[in-house]
Formats: C-alpha cells, sequence, structure tokens
C-alpha cells in the first residue's frame, strides 16, 4: 500500500447540536491527485480546515506528513509544509500581481522563484496590475501560482476551478498535473466538478453527512463498478439480491437497474433466475457511481 501523505481516522466535529463531521476516513496516498467529492454541507471543507489547523475536532486523529493537525507546532509545520487555494480565493487586495508574489515568497522556505515566473508567462498575468482590478478568473489563477510555487509537498484547493471557463479549467489542471509528475507534489482537490477529477485524479474519496462513503483509487472504481440493466416482460419485480456489493437498485416499468461493486455477474445470474428477458453489464461513470452512492446514503438516512 502506497505511503500516505494525509491520514484522518474517526474525524468528528460539531457544533451545538451540528455535526459537521460524524467519523469521517480518509488516507492520500503521496503522490497521487486525490479528488474529494460531496454535497454542499457534506463536511469536505470543515475537513480542509481541521487538517490544516484552522478548525479543531471533536475527536478523532488527523494527521499530515506525519504531523499531527491538533497539536500546535505540528500543525504550524502542517502550514509550513501545505499550500492551500481557499473557495473564497483570498489574496491582498491592495497589492499587485507581483507584490503579492513578493510577498507570498517570503513564507514559504522552499519558494520555486523559477515557477513563479513560468507560471506568470503561461498565465497571462499581468504583474504590475492591482489584484483588486484582477478578473474573477484572474484571481482563481493567481491564487494557483501562488499555490503550485510554495515548494509545498501538499497542495489543498478548495473549489479551484469554480467560475473558470473551460479552456482555463484545463490550462490550470494540466499546470497541477504536470508539477505533480514532475515533482512528485501531491494535491488534494475538494471540488463538485466531476469532469476534474475524471480527468486528473489517481484517487477519490466520496464523503456525505460527514462520513466517508467511498476511498479507493480511481481506476479499482472503474474496474470493480458495474451497472447491470435488466429487463422483464413485465414488470421489474423487487428483488432482494444475494451477491456481494450492490450499491442501489431502481426499477421503472419493465426495466430493473442494478449498481454494484464487486459481484456483478451474481446479480446477472440472479436477475436471469428471476426470468429476466435480457441482461447486460455495463461500464458506469464516476458521476453514476457518486449520484447512486450519495443518493442510497441519503435513502438510509430518511429510513
Amino acid at each position: 500500500m502506497a505511503d500516505a501523505i494525509v491520514e484522518i481516522a474517526d474525524l468528528r466535529k460539531t457544533y451545538g447540536r451540528v455535526e459537521a463531521l460524524a467519523g469521517l476516513n480518509l488516507r492520500v496516498p503521496r503522490g497521487a491527485i486525490c479528488g474529494l467529492l460531496g454535497r454542499n454541507g457534506a463536511g469536505k471543507t470543515t475537513a480542509l480546515k481541521t487538517l490544516l489547523g484552522m478548525v479543531r475536532p471533536t475527536s478523532g486523529t488527523i494527521t499530515a506528513h506525519g504531523l499531527a493537525a491538533d497539536v500546535p507546532e505540528q500543525s504550524l509545520e502542517i502550514r509550513r509544509r501545505t499550500s492551500f487555494v481557499s473557495e473564497e480565493r483570498d489574496l491582498y487586495s491592495s497589492m499587485s500581481v507581483a507584490g503579492i508574489v513578493r510577498f507570498a515568497s517570503g513564507l514559504y522556505p522552499r519558494w520555486r522563484a523559477d515557477l513563479a515566473a513560468e507560471y506568470l508567462r503561461k498565465l497571462d498575468l499581468p504583474p504590475d496590475r492591482s489584484v483588486k482590478h484582477l478578473s474573477r478568473g484572474m484571481r482563481t489563477k493567481l491564487a494557483w501560482l501562488l499555490a503550485l510555487s510554495a515548494g509545498a509537498e501538499l497542495v489543498i484547493l478548495d473549489e479551484p476551478t469554480a467560475g473558470l471557463d473551460p479552456m482555463a479549467t484545463e490550462e490550470l489542471l494540466q499546470l497541477l498535473v504536470g508539477r505533480v509528475a514532475r515533482d512528485g507534489v501531491t494535491a488534494l482537490l475538494s471540488t463538485h466538478q466531476l469532469a476534474d477529477i475524471e480527468q486528473v485524479a489517481d484517487h477519490v474519496a466520496i464523503v456525505d453527512r460527514g462520513r466517508t462513503l467511498v476511498d479507493a483509487p480511481l481506476d479499482d472504481l472503474r474496474a470493480t463498478y458495474r451497472r447491470v440493466q435488466v429487463v422483464f416482460a413485465g414488470d421489474a419485480p423487487q428483488i432482494a439480491f444475494a451477491a456481494r456489493g450492490v450499491v442501489a437498485a431502481r426499477s421503472a416499468g419493465r426495466v430493473l437497474t442494478v449498481l454494484v461493486r464487486a459481484d456483478a455477474d451474481g446479480v446477472a445470474a440472479e436477475a436471469r433466475a428471476r426470468g429476466a428477458v435480457s441482461v447486460d453489464v455495463l461500464p458506469v461513470t464516476l458521476k453514476e457511481i457518486f449520484l447512486e452512492t450519495v443518493a442510497e446514503e441519503k435513502s438510509n438516512g430518511l429510513a
């Protein structure tokens, strides 16, 4: 099993009666691009802020670089070795682009001036322009530049492509892939953009209601999850499948669709035994895995 740069175990955080994290578990392999997926309010941002020492956990353990995030001295070292792009794109608006780059260079002992100069050119950022006069897209590009130039071992990006056009999104994602491939950096992306994750991620975690539903390499998910589409002569029956790994089953008229993460052949055999006239085992997208997994969790929570 690959070395982990981030390890989270049974992490809980409550605000009064609100449980933002309810036993979250996550393992981010070193050198990977890990996608953190979840609905609004699923606990993604709370987990990231806990990792960075901005929020104290109620219980559980969370470490990065082998350091404990809830120990002040170790948390400070985590922040020195980690760069962060927040959803708010927090930047000093009174500074110029060049000025904020100079300022950031003094905060990180491993600052990469060569990368900062390269990214300024590639992203067409105007050095003399005030940050407050940058467009939203330009501010996002500047935030990425600062994060990728920090010389950090771990780059954390919270909704990093929100509001960007497709060309700018592609440009930034390719910079990230290049940085990871060239220097062994680890990236943790918290996003709603499943297409971004499918394009660049090695590892995926899906969270909902403060818990981890899926935490696995993306290639493993693609290899193990299948959609079994079953057609009957009449209305599809309700089947309590004995096969392992059934995530969700949905029927519409004569058609029964089953998402399964282990024994698709077993599901297919059971469906044929119940009189199915046709059975197809099909690959699935990350979007299908996400939607069905979260929908099943929501259904269980309401039961």
